[in-house]
């Protein structure tokens, strides 16, 4: 589990053949072989430690349901080490499964704030409410409104310059995790909803 605070920009050193690499100063000294690191949101095992930074194996489901199949030498990804019991979550809770990509469609500034507007399929939206929470490429952020197509989030200056959310352009990819909360009710109502089965 992740709380969405994001520790550290990382570096993409390579991608391919099923193994991502990732430079990053701080959390390299904290990792082992083994450990969990959500990577731009996405939930990756370590399996290998390297000098300023680690390697992550990412099979084909992961490259297909997120962007990192679409991350290349150079970019910027988003880090965070698994929770521990007692540290703070700062966020929400974060489980590091993508729901979805979505798209920035437009990006405004309102005094010192920046309004990101991000289209997403139908069923992930259904799960998003109005002050409730989102993780995008793994930052706990907060709904400002929810409409037909997409939603809108509000991000402070200090999230711009840590995350890579400070370079979300029109036309940016990005991974989706919608309140697990949200997904436990939707699973429990669809339940409801189906017709008990016949005593035999």
């Amino acid at each position: 589990m992740f709380s969405g605070i994001i520790q550290e920009l990382g570096q993409v050193r390579e991608s391919r053949s099923g193994k991502l690499a990732v430079a990053c100063d701080a959390l390299a000294s904290h990792l082992t072989v083994g450990d969990s690191v959500a990577v731009s949101g996405a939930c990756l095992t370590v399996s290998a430690v390297v000098a300023g930074g680690f390697v992550a194996d990412v099979m084909p489901e992961t490259l297909h349901r997120t962007i990192l199949g679409g991350l290349r030498s150079g970019d910027s990804v988003n880090l965070e080490r698994a929770l521990t019991l007692g540290d703070v979550v700062g966020g929400h809770l974060v489980t590091g499964h993508i729901d979805a990509t979505g798209t920035v469609t437009a990006t405004r500034d309102d005094g010192t704030a920046r309004w990101i507007t991000v289209e997403a399929p139908p069923q992930t939206l259904a799960l998003l409410a109005e002050k409730g929470s989102v993780a995008i490429d793994g930052i706990s952020l907060t709904v400002v409104d929810v409409f037909d197509t997409g939603f809108d989030v509000s991000l402070i200056p200090h999230t711009l310059r840590v995350t890579t959310a400070g370079g979300w352009q029109p036309g940016a990819r990005v991974n989706l995790e919608v309140d697990i909360i949200a997904r436990y009710v939707q699973r429990l109502l669809g339940a409801r909803a189906q017709p008990a089965l016949a005593e035999v």
